[in-house]
Parts: structure tokens; sequence; C-alpha cells
């Protein structure tokens, strides 16, 4: 212990004057090198100075083990080191190459004494300093950005490129369900093209970052795929690659975040049902506590869609589960999950809806789907999230702005067309254009785009008014042209009819527009034609919803009771459809009015030609028709009329031909007087004319002819209506007779018989009308 003080005061003595002739030569450069030497460390000088180290170790008392002699030691190579630097040798740490550099001295000023001349830094770009690049303020960005003259150059593209990447990531990170619309317009102002992979990346991370959002990023995904289907594929590809890393490493968080956003991009048509079902059967082929729940949070998500679209394929995911629930060893938690997930399914998934309410911002004919495997090889394409300088830069700026506007373009006017109805000009089926020699060429819009958007618009305000004055003032607001007028008519008609139960909204609805303008009450009569007529074609709730608007607009006088001439009630006129709207029909219409109104309306003399349809008079057979219909329906007081005319229908056939045969007589004898006459004059004229008269007689004679046998046919129908109607008048006598016969005895009934049948006989008809005949 004596020993290692002594040694410790002998070192630090040894110091002392070690640093007092250091001050002295420090005037020298050499000195100076040495001096900052000993300030480095120990690993700097690449040697180990553990003489202090050992030394105080050895005061404290842990390491008492050294080496004595180690001040000995480094006193010894302290000198050698040195006599080396007096005579001009390097030192043993080998400077770095710069330092070297920097270091070298000339032989001119190594004599001299004075320090040698530093060379300035070269200035070099802060953005090109690191590869991710350092941080610039916007303002000294910009500010930069409007110095470069060249725009092509490595330093603005590099600075074009850290503002695009900031601005993807800073638009990603502040987007939700209040501020998409401004946030996907924001997003396609930048060169996502150029930018995809920073895109893409971002918005990985972002999901990633907070999953509850997930519905959010895959409708921005979803709208960016419908203009930009290569990025959606990117996006894609690398959600299937992430999922797979995540299966081989058993990293269930990754897994989830993955497949969650998968089933939401499944939801909003971007992936294809194939791809979830691959990854359901990968995760339940051999199931692992891991591996089933993250299964089951995958079909939750999306479970109502696979439903939808691939029910049979639904039924095998969950029959796998039910073994899985049975015979697998798994946890209790496990199980209890997945006899949830049976709860869920059970209820409809009503707690996890296809889109969230305000998502759904693409039409699913506008949307591009998909069909990636989940087995195949893809590549990430990692290469496009780093900077690469573009030789064609310029160009392609360009060309991503004429993009752009003709893709804002279409948003704004989808937007005016949502709040002002379009111009005449985007609703119009023909446009006119000037090919190159001058002359105006017509183009025929066959696609209906203009009719598509056109309906899409009156949907929307149909879909987004609370009653229908506010629908009505929206409608009229839009100042569509007088050639849509029946569009819309049929647009009204279709939401009517799409509803599950009739709703009095579009009933009244056509009812305001039809007393606004008479235009409309003319397209509503001749829509009532169109659907009476193809009214087979409709389901029967739509037929009822159909029918119960038309009832509405009669009820009201919307529209005039003549529409109803199209209708006509007879067996083969009518079918199966055309009845059930009737029956529909009318019988809401009797709701609306009262069975005594609607009997009196259909009394009106001045609509009776409208009437003759649906309650026939022409043919007994079709008035028994509509008699038999209106009863079945429960509308028989409306046949009032047509039964007494179905009971007046003989005697009104009699009086018909009786008419018919005096009709016919007298033309018979007009005809004979004036054939007489011709015979007369025909004898008395030359020979010239005889051929001319003797064919006019032949022509007379035939008529007679056929006069004489339409006559005997008519005769014979008379005598048997008469005879029947005789032998109606003749059963009361014969029951008085009878009660004679009872009273009399054998012999007078055996008179009275023969009586009887003298007179019967004499009054047969056959008898009569041979009688008539032979004294013809």
């Amino acid at each position: 212990m004596k020993n290692s003080v002594a040694q410790l005061r002998h070192t630090s003595s040894y110091e002392r004057r070690e640093g007092h002739s250091s001050r002295r030569r420090s005037s020298s450069p050499e000195d100076r090198y040495d001096e900052q030497e000993r300030s480095w460390s120990p690993p700097e000088r690449n040697y180990s100075d553990h003489s202090r180290y050992d030394l105080e170790r050895s005061g404290s008392g842990r390491y008492i083990d050294r080496h004595e002699d180690t001040g000995e030691k480094e006193r010894e190579r302290y000198r050698k080191e040195r006599e080396r630097d007096s005579d001009g040798r390097k030192p043993r740490r080998s400077p770095s190459p710069k330092e070297s550099k920097e270091r070298t001295v000339p032989p001119s000023s190594a004599g001299s004494g004075e320090p040698p001349a530093k060379k300035k830094k070269e200035d070099l770009d802060p953005i090109l300093t690191r590869t991710g690049g350092a941080y610039i303020p916007p303002a000294k960005l910009r500010m930069m950005q409007q110095q470069i003259t060249d725009k092509s150059s490595l330093a603005y593209q590099r600075m074009s490129w850290e503002a695009l990447k900031k601005s993807i990531n800073g638009l990603i990170n502040k987007v939700n369900v209040s501020n998409i619309g401004n946030i996907i317009q924001e997003i396609l102002q930048e060169n996502i093209v150029r930018g995809r992979g920073q895109l893409a990346r971002s918005v990985l991370q972002a999901q990633s970052a907070s999953p509850i959002f997930t519905h959010v990023y895959a409708a921005v995904v979803a709208i960016i795929n419908s203009k930009f289907p290569n990025i959606g594929e990117l996006i894609l590809k690398r959600l299937i690659l992430n999922f797979r890393k995540g299966y081989r490493r058993n990293d269930k968080t990754l897994c989830l975040t993955a497949s969650k956003f998968v089933a939401h991009l499944m939801n909003q048509n971007v992936a294809h049902e194939v791809l979830a079902l691959e990854m359901l059967t990968l995760l339940l082929e051999r199931p692992t506590d891991d591996s089933v729940e993250v299964a089951i949070g995958f079909l939750k998500e999306c479970g109502l869609k696979l439903t939808q679209v691939t029910p049979r394929g639904v039924n095998a995911i969950f029959d796998r589960l039910r073994n899985v629930l049975h015979e697998s060893d798994i946890d209790k938690r496990v199980q209890y999950m997945i006899e949830v997930m049976f709860a869920v399914r059970k209820d409809g998934f009503k707690d996890h809806p296809i889109i969230p309410e305000g998502l759904d911002l693409i039409e699913e004919d506008e949307q591009f789907t998909h069909m990636l495997p989940l087995e195949d090889e893809y590549n990430p394409e990692d290469i496009l999230n780093v900077f690469k300088m573009d030789s064609d830069f310029l160009e392609n700026e360009e060309k991503y702005k004429v993009l752009k506007k003709e893709i804002l373009d279409e948003g704004d006017s989808d937007s005016e067309n949502d709040h002002a109805g379009g111009s005449s000009d985007e609703d119009s089926d023909e446009e006119d254009e000037e090919d190159e020699q001058g002359e105006k060429v017509t183009i025929h819009d066959k696609t209906e785009i203009n009719l598509v958007s056109f309906r899409r618009t009156i949907y929307l305000a149909i879909q987004s008014s609370l009653d229908f004055e506010e629908c009505a003032h929206k409608l009229l607001k839009m100042d569509f042209p007088e050639s849509q007028t029946k569009e819309l008519c049929n647009m009204i008609l279709d939401c009517c009819a799409q509803q599950r139960t009739y709703e009095k909204f579009f009933g009244l609805l056509a009812g305001r527009f039809c007393m606004l303008k008479k235009d409309y009450m003319e397209a509503f009569e001749n829509i009532f034609k169109e659907q009476y007529d193809t009214i087979h074609r409709l389901e029967t709730n739509k037929l009822r919803n159909v029918a119960k608007m038309f009832a509405h607009l009669l009820y009201t006088d919307s529209i005039p009771w003549s529409v109803l001439e199209c209708i006509i009630l007879s067996e083969e006129t009518t079918t199966s459809s055309s009845r059930i709207f009737v029956k529909i029909f009318f019988q809401e219409l009797c709701e609306y009015m009262g069975l005594p109104k609607l009997n009196a309306r259909l009394k009106d003399e001045t609509l009776q030609p409208f009437f003759e349809g649906l309650l026939p008079r022409d043919n007994p057979r079709n008035t028994r028709f509509a008699i038999n219909f209106f009863t079945s329906i429960g509308l028989g007081g409306l046949t009032d009329e047509l039964r007494e005319h179905l009971k007046n229908a003989p005697k009104m056939i009699m009086t018909q031909k009786q008419d018919v045969e005096s009709s016919d007589s007298s033309s018979a004898s007009s005809s004979s007087d004036s054939n007489d006459s011709d015979l007369d004059s025909s004898s008395s004229s030359s020979s010239e004319n005889s051929s001319s008269s003797a064919s006019s007689t032949n022509s007379d004679e035939y008529k007679r002819k056929t006069n004489r046998q339409q006559r005997k046919k008519k005769s014979k129908e008379s005598h048997k209506v008469s005879s029947r109607k005789r032998a109606s008048e003749r059963k009361e006598p014969e029951n008085r007779a009878e009660q004679r016969r009872h009273r009399s005895s054998s012999d007078g009934r055996r008179k009275s018989r023969k009586s009887d049948r003298h007179s019967d006989y004499a009054s047969h008809p056959k008898v009569s009308h041979q009688s008539s005949l032979l004294s013809r």
C-alpha cells in the first residue's frame, strides 16, 4: 500500500514537470500536436494508458496485483516518442486523410514556424448531405426553389421531391370522415404518379399506427384507385406482402393490421373476395390461438360483404370454425371469441356494416377491382420510396398537370350537377364539333353517360330531402331542359317502386309537379299507359307501389281519369299481373274516395267513353267477366249497372234483330221493284244493251237468293226465341191444368190430356212453322 502511494506521488510530480515543459514548448507546431495527442482518450491514441487507471484502482484497494513498474514503462515510452518527434518522424497514430491534408506543413513554413493556411470547406447543399434530407423550413425551401433557374437540375428535383413527400405525409395523417373530400382534392393536386411509392408508404404507416381509422384510409385508397388503378394495386401488393411476412414471423399485430386493411379494401371493391377467402383458409388451415384470433377479427370486418357475394364460401369458413371449436385444443378465450362470432353472424353483422356512413363515395361500376392471389410473387417496388433523378422531369410534370385538370374538372362538374343540375350542354345527348375541314359533325352519345349522371342527381336530391316540398324546390331549381321532363317523372316513379313499402312522399311529389305544369301531367299520362302495357315485367312489390302511386294521382285529380281508357277487362286482354295491378289500383281508390264517390265517378256521363273497356257492355261474356272480377276483389257495388245490362241483354238483342229484319225486308222489296223495272226497260232496249242488262239481272237474282236465305235463318232464330218465351208463359196454365187433373176423374183426365195434346200440337213452333211454309 505504501509503495502504491509513493508511485502515485512520483507520477503526479512527473506530470506537473511535463506540463510545465509542454507549456514552455507550446510555441512550435510539433509541441502543439503532442499536447493535443496527450489530450486524446486512449482509444484515440490507438494505445491504452493503463497507468493512471491501475494506480487509481490500486489506490482504492480493488486491483493490487498490477505491475509496480508501469510508471517506469510509461516514462520510457513518452521519452522515445519525443525523440522520434524531434527527429521529424511521423507519430505512431496515423491520422485520417482529411486531417493529414489539414496538418500537412509545407517545407517553407516548417522552418519559419508559421501555422499552415487552412483550406475552406466546400459549400454543400444541406438537402444532399443526408439520405433522407435535412429539415428546411417551408419558407426557406420555397425561397430556395425560386432562386434555382434550371428546373430540371438535381437540386430542384430533390427539393420538389422533399416537398412532395412532406405534403403527402401531412395530408394522409390529417384525413378523417368529415374532411375526406377536401383532403382527396389536395392529394390530387400533388403529383401522386411520381410519389406513388411515398403515398403507399404513408397510407400503410398511418393505418398501422391507428387501425381504428382503417375504414377512412380504405375510402381514400378506393377514391385514388378509381382514378389511378396502379396506385391501388401497389398498396394492395404491399399489404399482401406484409400479411405474409407477419404470418411467417408469428407477428400477430402485423397480421391483424394488414388483414383489417385488406378487409376494408374488399368492402370498397378494391380487392377481390377470392383474396379474403384465401387468407381465411390459410389462417384456419393449422389453427392456433393467434391465427384463429386474426381470422375472427378479419371475418368481422368483411363477413357481411362475403355473405352477399359468396355465401357458400362463408358457410365453408364457418364450418371450419365450428370444427376448430369442437376438435382443436385452443384457449378458452379463443373459444369464446368463436362463439361470439357465430352470434354476430346470427344478428346479421349489424354492428359491422360493409361501408360506414359517409364513406360510400365511389359507385360500384366506377371502381376497379384487383384480382391478386395470396401466394403469387409480388414486387413491392421499394425503389419508389426514395428520390431518383428524372431526365424527363418537366415533361412528366406537364403531363400530370393535364391529367389533374381532367380529373378535378370532372369532379367540379359533378359537384355542380349535384347542386345546380348541370348545364344544358352537359345534359344534351348530342354535341356538335368541327372536324379538320371546318364542317360541323354531330356526335351522338350512345353510352348515355349524361342520362346516368342526371338520374343520379335526381336520386340524390330525393334522398336528401326531408319532405316533398323541399324536394320539389330542389328539383325545380336545377333548371334542366324540357327534353328531360319525362325522364324526371320516370325517375320519381322508379324511386317509388324501389321502396319496400309505398311512401306517400312520392305521390305528393308527383302530384305537385302535375299541378305546376301541364307537361308533367302529360308525361305521367304517357307513363301510366306504358306501365300498364309492360306491367308483367315488374315484381309484385314494385307493381303494388306503382299502382298505389297512380291511385293517389287519380284521387287528387293530378292526372285525368281518361287514362283508364287503356284498361280493357276481358279474359283475353288481361294477364295475372295486369289483374293484380287493377285490383290494387281500385282498392286504393276505394280507400281514398269511398265506394259511393268512386261509383259516382265511374257513372259520370262525360267519362263513359273512357270506361268502355273497364266496364264492357259489348259482349255478355266480357260483361260477366268484369262483374265477377270486381265482385272477387270486394268491389261488387261498382257493377250494378252491368248486372242490369246483363239482364236486359236478351230483350235488347231481340229488338236489334227485329230492326235488322225490317230493314232487310224493306231493302228486299225495293230491290224487287227495281229488278222489275230493269226487266221492262231491258226488254224495250236495243240488242246492243242486252248483254249488260242480262248481267245486271243475274246479279239481282243472286242478291235476292242471298236475302231469302238470310231471312230464313233469322226467322228460324226468332222462332226459337219465341218458343222459349211461349214455354215460359205456359208454365202457369200447365200447373193449373195439373191441379184440375188431380181433382177430376180418370176419364176427365184422359179427355183433358187429349185436348192438351191437341192444343200443344197446334201451338208447337215446328208445326206452326210448317204451316207457314205450306201457306206460302
